[in-house]
């Protein structure tokens, strides 16, 4: 008998007609299949939907939350452009709350990015614990933020013409201390990998990780990342619509004078056309401990 946790994942096999055993997996939704086989080359499966929960104090909905700020960022230096508009000039964005369809909570927001500019982009952002929280956590006595240092990004995405994106990134930011901590992830949708970033070298890094969002169709999307005890960033599992890859890469974080905050980012790039296009994203929660 065995365990799929995602298709043509096999998790564990046990021999004979009984299995007793325990997994353990990342934070999300997994639809798996429990599977035996005979001697005579016969086969039965029974699907098991499950989800795995993480402990901690979580955000949710963050998607439909006050507290956004956006920016366009700009060929050659990709610095927030600080006369830039959503209308331009060279890339245009938009962003709408509480859309209802296409929708898996009833109330998604739609992300759109533009314009003429070639390679140019538009970061979302949303200060939630610590300086500008718009979470009423603003941690005044500099008493909560040292203390975290596990998070879960768990997001579902919707596009009809994903193809369109030069890249789609989603992030994790810590500031305490005068270090920073991002921990970048961009599912490159020129070459469907997932790179991270390196907050020293200040560069993505290729993982060999496949991205294929699937069109049409919602993707959910699970980060796991934690700050270790000396105080270096851990890439440790992405989770795309339930296949589950293992990272545990290790870097050092950056110098962040004066802040203190946790962050979400979410951002869209603009490829060789800057074509328009627009991600629906829904049920956005952040998981802190």
């Amino acid at each position: 008998m065995g365990i799929y946790t995602a298709p043509s994942k096999l998790a564990y096999v046990a021999s004979g007609a009984s299995l007793n055993t325990n997994l353990t997996l990342s934070p999300g939704t997994y639809k798996t299949t429990v599977q035996e086989w005979d001697k005579c080359g016969g086969a039965a499966t029974t699907p098991i939907t499950i989800t795995v929960t993480s402990s901690g104090q979580t955000f949710y909905d963050i998607q439909k939350s006050g507290g956004w700020i956006s920016a366009a960022q700009q060929p050659p230096t990709y610095q927030d452009c600080s006369n830039c508009t959503p209308s331009g000039p060279g890339t245009t964005w938009a962003m709408y709350q509480n859309v209802s369809s296409p929708s898996v909570s009833g109330k998604a927001t739609q992300f759109k990015i533009g314009g003429t500019m070639a390679y140019s982009d538009v970061l979302w952002y949303n200060h939630l614990i610590g300086d500008f929280s718009s979470q009423g956590l603003p941690d005044t006595k500099h008493t909560l933020i040292p203390t975290l240092h596990d998070f879960t990004y768990d997001v579902y995405f919707y596009g009809s013409n994903l193809e369109a994106a030069q890249a789609l990134e989603f992030d994790v930011n810590e500031f305490f201390d005068n270090m920073g901590f991002t921990w970048g992830h961009e599912c490159r949708m020129v070459s469907n990998e997932w790179e991270i970033w390196d907050n020293t070298k200040f560069k993505w890094v290729t993982t060999g990780i496949p991205c294929y969002p699937m069109d049409n169709q919602w993707n959910h999307l699970v980060l796991q990342v934690s700050r270790n005890s000396s105080n270096q960033l851990v890439y440790k599992s992405i989770t795309l619509n339930g296949e589950t890859h293992t990272l545990n890469w290790t870097y050092a974080p950056f110098s962040a004078p004066g802040w203190y905050g946790v962050t979400v980012n979410y951002q869209m790039d603009g490829n060789y056309r800057q074509d328009d296009y627009s991600v629906y994203v829904d049920k956005l929660n952040l998981t802190y401990q």
